[in-house]
């Protein structure tokens, strides 16, 4: 979907730089670019904030999160 809408996904890197810019996700968590070999091995990651620490974890791409949104990037 985020290609489909011209931008890339976070990674992991700018996630933790975004959250130093504000605080995001401390309610929710948004899938991140990951990193091929996990990909096909069918994991995903994502990242969110609690108690003032950025966490990111894994998880099965196609798990009940599925729904979950993304933190993407524009560059123009």
């Amino acid at each position: 979907m985020a290609a489909e809408i011209g931008i890339e996904l976070l990674t992991e890197e700018q996630y933790r730089l975004l959250q130093t810019l504000d605080e995001f996700d401390l309610k929710t968590s948004s899938w991140l670019e990951t990193p091929q070999e996990i990909r096909e091995r069918g994991g995903a990651i994502f990242g969110d904030s609690r108690y003032g620490q950025v966490f990111v974890y894994h998880n099965g791409a196609d798990s009940y999160y599925a729904a979950r949104g993304f933190r993407g990037i524009l560059k123009v």
